[in-house]
């Protein structure tokens, strides 16, 4: 039985092999897609990972500062760090922009905003490759290495120029973004900072107004404008919990005390995860059926031409006694062994191309196997037409 597979498979086995290359690109495509979809997943928890926070304190009736733009007083920390069952709390900022290092290479990228100095704090990098933390209150930054930028080098935030101080890996925001560090006063400047002209603007506007600009207050327009400028608001307070407490117990007081949202690790997750990549998860499981359905029909369409290919000798096989079960075994195992060429080659591509990707690719052993399974029951359902059209052979065409 397995000779009659392997003697027709010599027969034809240019058409067979190309066809398994084929075959095998479309999988390799289909577990790169797969593997984007981990990526996003694992970069979205290497964020909360990374932020060494377990509670995340944010804008009432918000989803920030990941999934929504959230807005906090600088010294709501003080207040939440007062807290029951709050080991640390620090201030953080979060924006993404397209910075530009002075040598003329560019980068989108996740500008944190951290307190300088203040190392073990949440929020700050948790490891460097090179380099060292942040110790000035300005003009300094740590980039993760997928920016691109080395140690020295000058980037430009806004206005303002920084050098690298440090490297690190795998800090990235949950779209894949590197993030760049710098301290907590220029990023609050960088994030809320208004052009020159939309300060003169605004400066014109208050001075106008009769209630800003009293003659027998003469500080009070400077006060106005002076508080137009200045930016005191951060997007979030990471804290981590002290030992022998439980997150959603130092949450709740925060809640309902200081009239702010709080969400644990779970919920964040949730947030990133279930909603924030939810509609890309749908998108790629569309085209992962899409893919299934174009190698179901490559291997069918196959399949089905070296059956009708070969039906004399089918209709011989018939004449001289070979049972059924025996010719539709020969025509699976084909079918068999064509999705195993093809999940061969999409490994390996896989495996070869997924780190010149932009965005972080993450193939995992368990969906290679899943893979490979699916891989061959789509073959095995794609043999059926062949099969069909094989037991229908007349054994008279043999002699007709």
């Amino acid at each position: 039985m397995i000779s009659l597979a392997v003697r027709d498979i010599q027969h034809s086995w240019a058409k067979f092999v190309l066809t398994g290359l084929g075959l095998g690109l479309l999988i390799g495509v289909t577990l790169t897609m797969a593997g984007v979809y981990r990526g996003m997943v694992d970069d979205a928890q290497a964020l909360l990972s990374n932020s060494g926070a377990d509670l995340w304190v944010v804008q009432k009736d918000t989803q920030g500062p990941y999934a929504e733009a959230s807005s906090l007083k600088d010294d709501v920390v003080r207040s939440v760090a007062a807290m029951p069952g709050v080991a640390m709390a620090a201030n953080i900022t979060y924006f993404t922009m397209q910075v530009k290092a002075l040598g003329g290479k560019e980068a989108r990228a996740m500008v944190v905003g951290i307190e300088p100095g203040a190392a073990g704090l949440p929020g700050q990098p948790s490891h460097l490759l090179a380099g060292r933390h942040l110790t000035r209150s300005h003009y300094e930054a740590v980039a993760d290495i997928k920016t691109g930028l080395a140690l020295g080098d000058k980037v430009e935030v806004r206005r303002h120029t920084y050098e690298v101080v440090g490297l690190t890996r795998r800090m990235v925001s949950s779209g894949g973004d590197p993030m760049i560090f710098i301290p907590i006063k220029d990023a609050q400047e960088a994030q809320f900072l208004k052009d020159n002209d939309a300060i003169v603007n605004d400066r014109a506007r208050t001075a106008a107004n009769p209630a800003f600009n009293r003659p027998a207050v003469p500080g009070l327009l400077d006060a106005v404008q002076n508080l137009q400028t200045s930016s005191r608001n951060v997007n979030a307070v990471l804290v981590r919990v002290a030992e022998g407490w439980e997150s959603e117990r130092v949450a709740e007081p925060i809640r309902r005390w200081k009239h702010l949202n709080v969400f644990t690790r779970a919920d964040m997750e949730d947030i990133l995860i279930e909603k924030l990549i939810a509609t890309s998860a749908k998108q790629i499981g569309m085209f992962l059926a899409i893919l299934a359905l174009v190698s179901a029909a490559i291997v069918a369409f196959i399949i089905y031409t070296m059956t009708l290919g070969k039906i004399r000798e089918i209709a011989v096989l018939k004449l001289i006694g070979t049972r059924n079960i025996t010719i539709a075994s020969m025509i699976l195992q084909q079918a068999l062994g064509l999705g195993v060429i093809g999940f061969v080659v999409g490994k390996v591509s896989a495996t070869f191309w997924a780190p010149v990707f932009p965005k972080f690719v993450l193939l995992l052993t368990g969906d290679a196997v899943v893979g490979f399974a699916a891989t061959l029951l789509i073959c095995a359902l794609a043999s059926t037409l062949a099969i069909r059209v094989a037991l229908r052979v007349d054994p008279a065409q043999a002699i007709s």
